[in-house]
């Protein structure tokens, strides 16, 4: 059973199917039209990030990187969301979507808002963020601002490092129609036989593994680049010699990269999964870019020849693909960048001696240690965490899961330095995480040869909670030392995401995560867990009771409020929660990243609520459940997002976190957050987002990350004046 405190929060010792009964009664009388629509939601978001880049207040490489994320974060809608819903169309499984419409009804809808965001994306490039970098010393310039000694030092590169690496690929009778890659760059090249006169077509793919732009010169802070499809296309005539070149244009082509596993059905995970992996790459089209200047005769072709209607094509200003500009990460100019912040040592994990190294088992003995990434450092917490626990005499079992992890991870690296000094080692490796299993399932491998006992988790289920658990042999008894975060154990995503890790001695934590770790490499789970609220079976039903303590609470005329912050909120059952509890006069608070159908403008049953969203150098990533409780407030942190899969489909742990201290670092984000006077979006009506980040006189308001890094230095200056 979840405790008695946590118990007592929700609806005391009603049984499930009385708390169902009030539910249902309670929905019954909310209004129809109460969510937003999930997938138009998401292109709020990403319109959230563009606006990022629109913003000139901010650092001009900045902005460019808000254009590369953005261009990266629609592809992959198309690749998953745009694909799913063009599946259960064509398959016949037209469910209705999250506000009961029909997929292709919203299908439509999204065509007209990508294709709006796509050329405002365009735009900012080209207007806006181009000549800002260019005033800086950093141009992006086309082959007719070049030089003539210019080109001929980027044709020469072109002979020796492109040409030989080129495969342009022809199209007549006996040459069929080449595979279009996904996220390909390509060329669409018509051309004449000088001697025939018969016109002729081709495809040459860019090559991925070239430098997307390429310098040009380069002097003190000024440099300049030429995109690699234009160094191509101006040298055509290298690679068609006797053809008239008629007309070249570049293309991109979406398909979709969804995996679909049939679990129950498949003897071996990961060879199924390898399989779908591989069919992966031939998905269907579901998106075809263009440049502006293509001719109607190569468009009619790709037509044809990719099976992709006119709905799908995108048309616009070259350069196609910004995620290249990605690549200008690697320039050196700290003027045009955010200032550096470097990730300090959580105050309990700093050595007693300057040049000493932590004992961070006796620093987790103390007291509960709360890490705040990236403000703190993941590698002097995390990482030396396992590290000494994988050279440690006394650690006796290590219990990890990885749903994504990064290359040369030092993660892996002590995992495998613990089994290989005799430690029992059990990694449970996520090998269905979305665009990352070709990598785990070779860390999955790697750790297997090494002697780690390696599983895959619950058939139907993904394992997406953060959980490190380490048994040590103290005194002749065993003590239990756990981590339970919010983000992956990725040491460079740790840089950039915003997440909170808990380490803990407390036995009680010890023992819900044995049972589980139990479990998950056993049979189902069906336990309840007395810190940890865990689902599929127990985590939205704790959340709902919870929920309903405090609107109960309001209606007693106590104080009481609700405050979430996650990366997405869609869950309906938590919505309606929300709602009701709104409702009694509870003040609710949603701090939400991503995607929210939830609405604040629904007279009589959102009054209450208040949904904020924080973007900029990091990316807000933990996720925080706050509780009024009488006065006692109850927050937990964990890896659940408000969504069916999150709740239904995988498993998830959020950790009561206890600590006065604790509590009130949490509490006091959240207030910084939800504070008018903290740059942020704030949302309103029909689901649209503003963003306020100017005061009434033009100054910037609070940046809630900086005032962050702000007190975590406080806080060591504190110590050391201790």
């Amino acid at each position: 059973m979840i405790d008695t405190q946590v118990h007592d929060s929700g609806l005391g010792d009603a049984d499930d199917d009385d708390f169902d009964d009030v539910v249902e009664a309670y929905d019954s009388q909310l209004p129809d039209n109460r969510y937003l629509d999930r997938e138009l939601s998401w292109l709020a978001f990403n319109q959230r990030v563009l606006e990022l880049a629109e913003d000139p207040n901010l650092p001009t490489l900045e902005r460019a990187n808000f254009l590369a994320i953005f261009a990266s974060n629609l592809d992959e809608f198309f690749m998953v969301r745009v694909a799913g819903l063009k599946r259960r169309i064509l398959t016949g499984l037209a469910i209705p979507t999250n506000v009961g419409r029909a997929p292709l009804d919203v299908l439509t809808d999204l065509a007209t808002a990508a294709h709006a965001l796509q050329e405002r994306h365009a735009a900012v490039w080209s207007e806006q963020v181009r000549p800002a970098l260019a005033e800086s010393g950093i141009e992006v310039v086309s082959w007719a601002d070049l030089s003539d000694e210019e080109r001929e030092i980027l044709y020469d590169y072109f002979s020796s490092q492109v040409f030989p690496v080129l495969m342009p690929l022809a199209v007549d009778p006996a040459h069929p129609f080449p595979y279009i890659s996904g996220l390909s760059l390509n060329l669409a090249i018509r051309i004449r036989n000088a001697r025939t006169g018969r016109q002729e077509f081709a495809r040459l793919k860019v090559p991925p593994m070239m430098p997307r732009l390429v310098e040009v010169r380069k002097d003190g802070n000024t440099v300049r680049y030429l995109p690699l499809e234009e160094l191509i296309s101006e040298n055509l005539g290298d690679l068609f010699p006797g053809m008239e070149i008629l007309e070249h244009h570049t293309f991109r082509l979406t398909r979709n990269e969804d995996v679909v596993i049939e679990e129950d059905e498949t003897e071996n995970l990961i060879q199924a999964l390898e399989a779908e992996l591989l069919r992966r790459r031939f998905g269907p089209p579901i998106r075809l870019e263009i440049t502006e200047d293509m001719d109607d005769v190569t468009l009619s072709l790709l037509l044809d020849e990719l099976d992709i209607t006119d709905n799908d094509v995108y048309r616009l200003p070259a350069p196609l693909d910004l995620r290249g500009l990605f690549s200008l990460s690697q320039i050196e100019r700290p003027d045009l960048r955010y200032p550096a912040h470097v990730p300090k040592t959580a105050t309990p994990f700093q050595p007693a001696e300057q040049n000493g190294r932590a004992d961070l088992f006796a620093a987790i003995r103390k007291e509960d240690i709360l890490v705040h990434h990236p403000y703190e450092s993941f590698t002097t917490s995390v990482v030396s965490f396992l590290q000494q626990a994988a050279r440690d005499p006394h650690v006796l079992a290590i219990k990890q899961t990885l749903y994504r992890t990064s290359g040369d991870s030092p993660i892996v690296e002590a995992l495998i330095n613990a089994a290989e000094n005799g430690k029992q080692v059990l990694a449970l490796v996520e090998v269905k995480a979305r665009f990352d299993e070709a990598a785990n399932i070779g860390w999955a491998r790697t750790l297997e040869k090494a002697g780690v006992h390696v599983v895959y988790g619950l058939v139907g289920l993904k394992t997406h909670c953060k959980l490190l658990h380490v048994i040590r042999e103290e005194d002749g008894a065993l003590r239990s030392y756990s981590h339970i975060g919010t983000g992956n154990y990725n040491p460079k995503t740790s840089r950039i995401y915003e997440d909170y890790g808990l380490f803990t001695a407390n036995e009680q934590v010890g023992r819900d995560l044995t049972r589980l770790f139990n479990e998950l490499s056993g049979y189902a789970i069906e336990k309840k867990f007395k810190r940890l609220l865990v689902a599929p079976l127990h985590l939205r039903k704790g959340l709902l009771r919870l929920i309903d303590a405090e609107r109960r609470n309001a209606l007693d005329g106590k104080p009481a409020y609700v405050r979430i912050k996650v990366n997405s909120m869609v869950d309906e059952q938590i919505i309606d929660a929300l709602y009701r509890a709104s409702q009694a006069g509870v003040k609710v608070d949603v701090w939400v990243r991503g995607i929210c159908s939830l609405r604040t403008d629904l007279p009589g049953v959102s009054d209450n609520i208040t949904v904020r969203s924080i973007l900029g150098r990091y990316l807000e990533h933990s996720r925080i459940f706050a509780f009024g409780h009488g006065g006692e407030p109850q927050v937990f942190i964990g890896s659940a997002d408000m969504m069916h899969r999150n709740l239904d489909r995988r498993v998830e742990a959020l950790v009561r976190v206890t600590a006065p201290a604790h509590v009130n670092e949490l509490i006091e984000l959240f207030d910084l957050a939800m504070d008018d006077a903290t740059s942020s979006w704030h949302l309103g009506s029909e689901g649209e987002w503003t963003r306020h980040h100017l005061a009434a006189d033009g100054t910037p308001l609070v940046d809630l990350q900086e005032k962050t890094m702000a007190a975590v230095l406080r806080r060591r200056r504190q110590r050391a004046v201790r």
